[in-house]
């Protein structure tokens, strides 16, 4: 009899699941798939065909796929290779604290290539993928101007203080700050525009929103002093290495394919205003399905005219991790990561360091997330394109993970140790 079982059978959503099949005939071939329902009712997929061993056994750390949505050894394949049905879908958990995404395992006895509704997989296991642990508190935020979500770890604490910033989709985002909060982190997932009563639509930078947000979090009893970590993306991230440059309660900076420069809106901040590198809609280039490449339509921040928008990256005091991925489309941020190290170097200092990802694209997410490669952006007309190839990208998901965690409790415990 045909048994498919998957270990842990309810885990967080970062955390790898052992997927076996017993009770083949040697050497069989079968088709094992994957499926879910997001919270908007889309509907994700995958597949993948591999053979049984000498004893009818299949075990996906060891075996390898021959075909379907990835080829080779890939314990999660079925996970990170997951499709929508409706394409150019982004897979998002929207209530972290309440409920996981439902995976559905199945294995068929031969090879299909479209699994219909009469179809009757042999075996069946349904996996619950959590983003959030036990004991994790999320706290709404509404004070001052501040905007957000706190997610707390269980325990007395203080723990280690995270803001997390996302990019220009707008709205609270809150995926990644309840995974770190069940990894011990407390991380405030931050709006600012889209949301709540916040500007409907990101114009200018207000640093001060920002520098509001982490005197907020530094307050709180639960956080450790004397400063936060930063964990960001896109347009986040060029805000957050902003906030290195001019706040000093950031002690600690992890940017994730964003820039060295102000661009599209002026960043402000008390009497400074940093004007905006220009963009040039001409250069804006659409791939085969007629998606948008935004890579080559900013101007250079290596021209001498665009000198005042590029970021003092000296004058921050803490370590900055610069997360690359070589196939991102949205912009070039290894050669933004790579300005801000020289840049760095010319001033005497080391803090920086980049882990450049090849084949990975814009939307570097936690292990095992879907590689989103296009996509609709509320204020794009068009599909925009984030890039990325599917094997090389979940690669660089499920180790930047690592290294990321890895550099908070480096450098946000240590600088409590040297008080």
């Amino acid at each position: 009899m045909f048994q498919l079982t998957a270990t842990p059978a309810s885990a967080l959503a970062d955390e790898p699941v052992h997927i076996r099949v017993t009770g083949l005939t040697p050497l069989q071939i079968v088709t094992l798939t994957a499926s879910l329902k997001d919270e908007k009712g889309y509907v994700f997929q995958s597949q993948a065909f591999y053979r049984a061993n000498e004893v009818g056994e299949l075990d996906l750390t060891q075996a390898s796929s021959f075909g379907g949505d990835y080829v080779g050894v890939h314990p999660m394949g079925l996970f990170w290779s997951l499709k929508p049905r409706k394409a150019f879908r982004r897979l998002l958990k929207q209530d972290v604290m309440n409920s996981p995404f439902w995976v559905t395992l199945n294995v068929y006895d031969s090879v299909f290539l479209q699994v219909s509704t009469t179809d009757q997989p042999k075996a069946s296991q349904m996996v619950q993928r959590w983003f959030s642990g036990p004991g994790v508190q999320r706290v709404q935020i509404r004070e001052g101007r501040v905007r957000g979500a706190l997610f707390l770890p269980p325990g007395e604490g203080p723990f280690p203080g995270i803001m997390d910033l996302f990019g220009g989709r707008g709205g609270l985002v809150e995926f990644r700050a309840s995974l770190l909060a069940s990894h011990g982190f407390a991380v405030l997932a931050l709006a600012y525009f889209g949301y709540e009563d916040l500007p409907a639509e990101l114009g200018e930078i207000d640093l001060e929103y920002f520098e509001e947000a982490a005197n907020l979090l530094l307050a709180h009893p639960k956080i450790q002093p004397p400063g936060i970590g930063l964990f960001s993306v896109s347009k986040g991230a060029e805000i957050a290495l902003a906030m290195a440059c001019f706040l000093k309660q950031v002690v600690a900076t992890v940017c994730i394919n964003g820039t060295n420069a102000i661009y599209e809106f002026p960043l402000r901040y008390k009497d400074l205003v940093i004007t905006p590198i220009p963009t040039f809609l001409e250069r804006l280039q659409f791939d085969a399905l007629g998606a948008g490449r935004l890579r080559h339509y900013r101007g250079n921040a290596r021209d001498e005219l665009n000198q005042k928008s590029v970021l003092p990256i000296e004058k921050a005091q803490g370590p900055i991790l610069f997360i690359v991925g070589e196939s991102d489309e949205c912009l070039n941020s290894k050669d933004c990561a790579e300005q801000a190290l020289e840049q760095l170097r010319s001033h005497g200092k080391n803090n920086g360091r980049m882990l450049v990802y090849p084949g990975a694209g814009h939307l570097i997410e936690p292990p095992y997330t879907p590689l989103c490669y296009a996509s609709p952006q509320s204020n794009f007309s068009r599909l925009l394109l984030w890039g990325g190839e599917p094997v090389a990208h979940a690669a660089a998901q499920e180790h930047s993970w690592g290294e990321i965690q890895k550099f908070f409790r480096e450098h946000l415990t240590e600088t409590r140790r040297k008080l």
